[in-house]
């Protein structure tokens, strides 16, 4: 038997979990029914990897499924789907976004680790873990992205994850809201792509960038975790030097730069935003 503590723990990671599963299912479910088979082959991928791309989506909803009985078996009524809105407009923004997604399931099971001391627990989020990892490199070998740009993939807190899904959610049915807020959004200004590489001065905007000191990279390369650059409102920063700040790279405003290179929830001020490093 639990003792609440550890029932709330159990409670709060899996229904984050679910949640983002939701999420994901939902995506997949709309992609496809919007788009069909020939618009992904227009975009050079072959049928066996749009049946992956289908199968993505069939593995999506199982994680759904699993979620759902456990926390059932709990005694407590799981979250349900949110409304979303999720703004793609064809098959090639569709993948592009399934691209994102996937690097933030991952970051959300590998953030909510340390969080968990049941076993059982541990296992089963290792079981999706594994899974979501083979859906991104899946993604990024299908797109013509490298398929693993860096030796670690990178953690982020159940609140970061939650800040990163907010923008697709619109409304959640009474009863199935976290107990988190989201973040301030953070966006490079004007609505240029969240691309960029070694030295790019990177334009941001947000409504909460008062404070702000520092813009922080966070990957699972860096040692620490995250390297800052100085923050200005004005022009932004610039991305860091380095070889180890590679593929996807999650950029926070903070209000400090830690030596030890581990940004907390408490010195986010808005973000995080997904930044495409090559």
């Amino acid at each position: 038997m639990r003792n609440p503590r550890e029932r709330d723990e159990w409670l709060t990671v899996r229904n984050s979990a679910l949640t983002l599963e939701w999420l994901e299912a939902t995506f997949y479910q709309q992609g496809f029914a919007q788009f069909p088979p020939e618009q992904f082959a227009a975009l050079g991928l072959t049928q066996l990897q749009i049946q992956d791309l289908l199968d993505i989506g069939t593995s999506e909803s199982s994680h759904v499924s699993l979620l759902q009985s456990a926390i059932a078996q709990a005694g407590v009524s799981p979250v349900q789907p949110c409304q979303y809105a999720f703004g793609f407009t064809d098959a090639a923004g569709m993948v592009a976004t399934a691209s994102v997604l996937e690097s933030v399931g991952v970051s959300a099971y590998l953030g909510a680790a340390p969080l968990v001391s049941d076993g059982g627990i541990l296992g089963t989020a290792g079981s999706i873990l594994t899974i979501e990892a083979r859906h991104q490199s899946f993604i990024r070998v299908a797109t013509a992205a490298k398929a693993s740009p860096g030796s670690f993939d990178t953690a982020l807190s159940p609140k970061q994850v939650f800040s990163l899904a907010a923008p697709f959610i619109t409304s959640c049915p009474e009863g199935s809201n976290l107990i988190f807020t989201a973040f301030p959004t953070l966006t490079m200004a004007g609505g240029a792509q969240a691309q960029a590489q070694a030295g790019t001065q990177l334009a941001l905007q947000s409504d909460a960038q008062a404070g702000a000191t520092h813009c922080s990279f966070t990957n699972g390369n860096i040692p620490g975790g995250s390297r800052f650059a100085p923050f200005d409102a004005a022009t932004g920063c610039a991305v860091p030097e380095g070889s180890d700040l590679q593929g996807i790279v999650y950029v926070n405003l903070v209000n400090q730069a830690p030596l030890t290179g581990k940004i907390t929830d408490d010195i986010i001020l808005a973000g995080p935003m997904v930044l495409q490093i090559s």
